[in-house]
């Protein structure tokens, strides 16, 4: 789960198009939504159904579950004006979310026993900790950029945690974070410069990197389990 790609694949992305366009670019390539586990192949699994949900938030929580969160840390950097209003809004929606996803993890019970155990905890850390050094970058943009990815991508992710929910007994809550509209439209207000639409879009790749190697890890995950 590495956190650095190449830079000229960045680049190529970012000429000529903007911001908004090169976001919606990495979700179609990375977003969960567009993962072949996460997008079906979790729900696929007939009786193993409840093993790959619970396994899905256990380690979701892992990523996302404790606090500062990415956007937490993004909108604690402060000085990113057009951006500051979302943030707060975020922050304090992802704290809601983040609550549902703990009682949803709380109901589904023990992490599924699977082979590999500690190599999984560690590239789940390592995940964490490559999120971590994106909402501290110090370069201008960076942070944000994670923090609007994820917020666009938790849609997708919410529905495996709806699902667990349901299947682990737990009330479904409404969505709390900012709409995709609002979102994309801070990603265009955002980008001021080109140094710092550069850095929201690598910001915004990196986080996406890092979602599609957990559905990669899942999905092993699931498949070490048959073979159990």
């Amino acid at each position: 789960m590495a956190l650095h790609r190449m830079e000229s694949n960045q680049a190529d992305l970012l000429a000529p198009r903007g911001a908004v366009d090169i976001i919606g670019a990495l979700l179609r390539a990375d977003g969960g939504a567009h993962h072949p586990y996460m997008a079906g192949e979790i729900f696929a699994a007939g009786r193993d159904l409840p093993r790959n949900l619970a396994d899905a938030v256990h380690y979701l929580c892992t990523l996302h579950g404790d606090h500062p969160g990415i956007i937490d840390l993004a909108r604690d950097k402060g000085g990113f004006g057009p951006a500051a209003e979302w943030l707060d809004d975020a922050a304090s929606g992802f704290a809601q979310e983040r609550l549902y996803l703990t009682k949803v993890v709380v109901a589904a019970g023990p992490l599924p026993s699977t082979a590999g155990q500690a190599d999984s905890a560690a590239a789940v850390a390592g995940q964490r900790h490559a999120l971590e050094m994106l909402a501290r970058s110090d370069r201008t943009g960076c942070a944000i950029g994670a923090g609007l990815a994820l917020a666009l991508d938790w849609r997708a992710i919410r529905t495996v945690i709806d699902a667990a929910a349901q299947r682990f007994g737990v009330e479904l809550t409404p969505p709390a974070l900012p709409s995709s509209r609002a979102t994309m439209m801070v990603a265009a207000a955002a980008a001021g410069s080109v140094s710092i639409e550069r850095a929201m879009i690598f910001g915004a790749q990196q986080m996406l990197v890092q979602h599609r190697g957990l559905w990669d890890l899942l999905h092993a995950r699931q498949l070490a389990r048959v073979g159990q």
